[in-house]
Formats: structure tokens, sequence, C-alpha cells
């Protein structure tokens, strides 16, 4: 019989640490709930005290401020539109330089993976002037063009990695039973790439419905506004409406928050397998 570890210090150790951690992390969470209940006095007077009352007051002012439906949909649609180019182009790229594994292709790999050292700030204002140029200021399909630049080369450096693990078996004997390319593709390959595309999914979301700066850049209109850009309209040069504020910040995380806790477990499967057998 197969001897029992016991529970040794080190590891009473570790749980406790990760239990301080696990509440390190937290505690802004319970600044920004406990406080979006709050009257602004009351936040002014002690921001640590729980709420007296459970007043929903902030949160219907800001719903209807921020007109939150609509910020919510460009958020949404921002979202979702950026994710689907960004899965079909980098998946398809990476298919292609990994079963063309030539020098052009090894030369344009090497490139897109430089590109993820290039840091935002050195490259927004030339962003801003070509944008202005090309009519994409102020249009929602224009800060998914720019997403589609920007998370393009780490979305091709994972979906790669994880290409080298598919068999070549696979496509040849479907191209034996008559496949085509494009059917190969998306009939063989697209599938069994499901798990580093979860986990592609929602590192975009993450970072794209947080995202402030870009939209800020390039969709700074009432009619185009995203959930970021909204509640930024709370932060006024002398004053500061931390009790709006903070309402809207619990309505814009809520969502990604429940799509990350639903999601979670694919993120380390999705990268592991990519890593490991790629």
């Amino acid at each position: 019989m197969e001897e029992t570890k016991r529970y040794s210090p080190r590891m009473f150790s570790l749980e406790v640490l990760g239990i301080l951690l696990a509440i390190v992390f937290l505690v802004p969470f319970y600044f920004v709930l406990t406080n979006s209940f709050k009257p602004f006095s009351d936040i002014l007077v002690n921001t640590t005290s729980l709420p007296k009352s459970l007043s929903f007051h902030n949160y219907e002012q800001v719903w209807k401020i921020m007109d939150f439906p609509k910020v919510f949909l460009n958020s949404l649609i921002i979202t979702v539109a950026s994710n689907v180019g960004l899965v079909v182009i980098s998946a398809m790229a990476a298919y292609r330089m990994v079963r063309n594994n030539n020098r052009v292709n090894q030369i344009l790999f090497l490139l897109f993976v430089s590109a993820m050292i290039i840091p935002f700030e050195s490259i927004m204002i030339p962003l801003v002037k070509l944008a202005g140029t090309i009519g994409f200021l102020n249009e929602i399909w224009g800060v998914v063009i720019c997403y589609f630049g920007f998370g393009v080369s780490l979305n091709l450096f994972l979906y790669h990695g994880f290409v080298k693990s598919i068999p070549l078996e696979i496509e040849e004997a479907a191209i034996v039973d008559g496949c085509s390319p494009f059917g190969l593709f998306w009939r063989i390959i697209f599938p069994l790439l499901k798990p580093i595309t979860v986990t592609i999914v929602l590192l975009n979301s993450l970072w794209i419905w947080n995202d402030f700066l870009l939209p800020l850049l390039i969709i700074s209109g009432p009619e185009t506004r995203t959930i970021p850009l909204a509640t930024y309209s709370f932060f006024g040069q002398y004053t500061k409406q931390w009790d709006m504020a903070l309402a809207a910040l619990t309505l814009g995380v809520l969502p990604i928050i429940a799509f990350f806790l639903g999601m979670q477990k694919h993120i380390i499967e999705g990268i592991t397998a990519g890593s490991v057998k790629g």
C-alpha cells in the first residue's frame, strides 16, 4: 500500500503564503464593490467600512449617464469582432508558416515575434496620424483593424507552437480522402486547435475589453465610446465622482470576470499544450 504523504510545514507555509497573496489581490475588489454602494460623502469619511445600506442609487445614475446598454454593445462588438479576425488571421498564418517552413516564412515569423517588443507608446502618435489620413478615427471598425495589427503577433506565436504538435499523418490521410486545402484546414486542423484557440480568445478578451488607451486615441466620440472611456468621464480636472466611477467600474468588469471564471480552466491547458508539444 502506498504510503500517504505527510502534511509538511513547508506545504503549510506555501498554503498560508497563497492565501495572503489572494487576500492582497482581492482587497482592491473589496474597495471597489463596497464603495460603489455608498454616497460620495461616506466614501470621503471612511473608504474601508461597509455601506450603511444596500442602495443601488449609484448604479441607476450610472446606467443613465453612461447610456450603459450602448457602451456595453460597443465594447462587445469590438471585442467579438477583434477576436474573430485575430483567430482567423493568426491560425491560418501560423499553419502556413509551419507547414511551409521556407526561408521567407522563417523571416516573417521572426518579424512578427519581434514586433511584440515594440512599446505601444512609441508608435501611438504615428498611428493616430495614419488613422486620420485613411478615415479610421471615431469608427468602431477602425479600432478593430488596429487590434488586428497589435494582437496578431502574440496570437501567431501561440498558434505556431501548437500547430507543430499536430501529426502530418492526419493531413496526409485527409488529402488521400480527397479533402481540399481549404477543407483540410477548417475541417481537420482548426478543430484540433481548440485548446489554444480558447486560450487566445480569453487573453484577447481580457485585453480588448479593458483597454483604454487605444480606444481613447481612435474612438473618443460619444456614439462609439467603450465602457472604459465612458467610465473615464467621471474623472474631471478638478472633481472626481468616486461614487459614480466605482459603480461604473463594477458594471464594466462584471461581464469579463464572469466570462473569465467560466473559461479559465482552458488557459493553462492551452498554453501548456502549445509550449510542451511544440
